[in-house]
C-alpha cells in the first residue's frame, strides 16, 4: 500500500478490525518511511449485476427497488426494521450467490416472494398482487387459497 503522505511503498498494518457491520475491514497502517499513520478499508468487490426487465430492457441492479417493494408490502405490519433489513440482506445474498452477470427480474421477484412468505403472509400477498399483476378478485382469491391450503 502506498503512503498518501510520502508516496513510499513500504507500509505495514498496525491494527485491523471489522467495520460497517462486518462488511468491511478497517486497517490502521503506518508508513516505514515517514512513520505517519493512515486508515484503509477493505471491502468485498461484487460483480456488477444487470437486471433484465420483463420488456427485455437492461438496467443496473438497485437494492433500493427491493427495499421499496418490501417496505410497501410490510406497511403497518408488526415487522421490525431489523427483520426487514435482514430479509433484504438475505435476498441480496441469494441474488449475488447465483454468480451471474445478468439476472431476470422474474428470478428476483420469486426470491423476494419466497422470503416474504416466510416473513409475513399479508406482506407476501400484498407484494405478489403487485408483482403478479392480479387482474381481478378471483386471481387474488386463488393466491389466498394457496396460502390457506399450505
Amino acid at each position: 500500500m502506498r503512503c498518501p503522505f510520502c508516496n513510499k511503498d513500504n507500509t505495514r498494518v498496525i491494527d485491523s478490525r471489522p467495520a460497517e457491520d462486518n462488511n468491511a475491514i478497517r486497517r490502521r497502517r503506518q508508513c516505514d518511511g515517514c512513520e505517519k499513520r493512515f486508515t484503509t478499508y477493505e471491502k468485498i468487490e461484487t460483480i456488477p449485476l444487470i437486471i433484465i426487465k420483463k420488456d427485455k430492457n437492461r438496467e443496473p441492479y438497485d437494492r433500493g427497488k427491493i427495499e421499496s417493494g418490501i417496505l410497501n408490502s410490510c406497511h403497518k405490519r408488526p415487522i421490525s426494521v431489523e427483520q426487514i433489513e435482514k430479509t433484504i440482506d438475505e435476498i441480496e445474498n441469494e441474488i449475488f450467490n447465483l454468480e451471474l452477470k445478468e439476472v431476470e427480474s422474474s428470478v428476483i421477484g420469486e426470491i423476494v416472494m419466497k422470503k416474504l412468505k416466510d416473513l409475513d403472509e399479508v406482506a407476501y400477498v400484498r407484494f405478489s398482487s403487485v408483482y403478479r399483476e392480479f387482474k381481478d378478485v378471483n386471481t387474488f382469491m386463488d393466491e389466498l387459497k394457496k396460502i390457506l391450503d399450505a
